[in-house]
C-alpha cells in the first residue's frame, strides 16, 4: 500500500551522490558475493551513532540495528526525493514481510533544526509501522552522516523561513555485528530491493 505524504516544501531539491567513496572491493571470502549489487566494504562505511528517536529517547546504533536495517538519510520537508525514496524502502520492507523476512527501515534526518523527535516520529509512522525516525543535535546528525559518508547542505531560507537541503540519496543495508553490506541507488525498484535484501537475509 502506498503512503501519501503531506510533509511538503517549495522548490525542487538538488541531489548529490558521492558514489566514488563506496567502490571498495571485498575479498574472495565474501559470503554475500552472490547477493551484492555493489562493491562495498562494510568496514569503510557506517559506524556508531547516537541520535534521538520519535519518543525523545537517546538511542545508539546498537539499539536501532538489532536486526538487519535499511537506513536512509533525508528530511521530512523534502518536496519530492525523500518521500519517494522512503516510500520505496517501506514498500520493499512490506514485500519482505509477506515473505516472512524482517528488516527495520530507518530514517535519519539531515535537517535537525526542523525535524524534531515528534516530526520524525510522525513521518516514520506514516511510512511504515516499524520504521524508526531519528534526529538529534546538529553535531549528532553530522557525526552519523560522516560515518555513512553522506552529503547534505542546507540552502539559505526564503522570506517565509522555508529552505531546501541538498543531500545524497543512497539507502544502506546494515547487518548487526557486520555493518553496511550493500547500498541501493534511487532507481532500484521495491521488488528488486526486496529480492536483493532477501538474498542477504538467507545467507546470514
Amino acid at each position: 500500500m502506498k503512503r501519501m505524504i503531506a510533509f511538503g516544501a517549495v522548490g525542487v531539491a538538488a541531489v548529490f551522490l558521492a558514489g566514488t567513496a563506496f567502490m571498495v572491493l571485498r575479498g574472495e571470502d565474501d559470503a554475500y558475493a552472490s547477493c551484492r549489487s555493489s562493491q562495498v566494504a562494510g568496514g569503510d562505511i557506517g559506524g556508531p551513532f547516537e541520535l534521538v528517536n520519535g519518543a525523545g529517547e537517546t538511542v545508539t546504533d546498537a539499539d536501532v540495528i538489532s536486526e538487519p536495517a535499511l537506513i536512509y538519510f533525508g528530511y521530512t520537508s523534502c518536496p519530492d526525493v525523500c518521500p519517494l525514496d522512503v516510500d520505496r524502502n517501506a514498500a520493499a520492507t512490506e514485500i519482505l514481510d509477506e515473505r516472512g523476512q524482517s528488516i527495520t527501515p530507518v530514517f535519519i534526518t539531515v535537517d535537525p533544526a526542523r525535524d524534531t523527535p515528534e516530526v520524525v516520529g510522525d513521518f516514520a509512522e506514516v511510512m511504515h509501522p516499524r520504521m524508526v525516525g531519528l534526529t538529534g543535535s546538529p553535531e549528532q546528525v553530522k557525526a552519523a552522516s560522516q560515518a555513512y559518508r553522506t552529503y547534505y547542505k542546507a540552502h539559505p531560507a526564503d522570506e517565509n523561513g522555508e529552505y531546501l537541503v541538498d543531500h545524497s540519496t543512497f539507502s544502506y543495508l546494515v547487518m548487526p555485528e557486520e555493518g553496511v553490506v550493500d547500498f541501493f541507488r534511487r532507481e532500484v525498484r521495491p521488488e528488486q530491493m526486496a529480492e536483493s535484501i532477501g538474498c542477504f537475509l538467507d545467507q546470514s
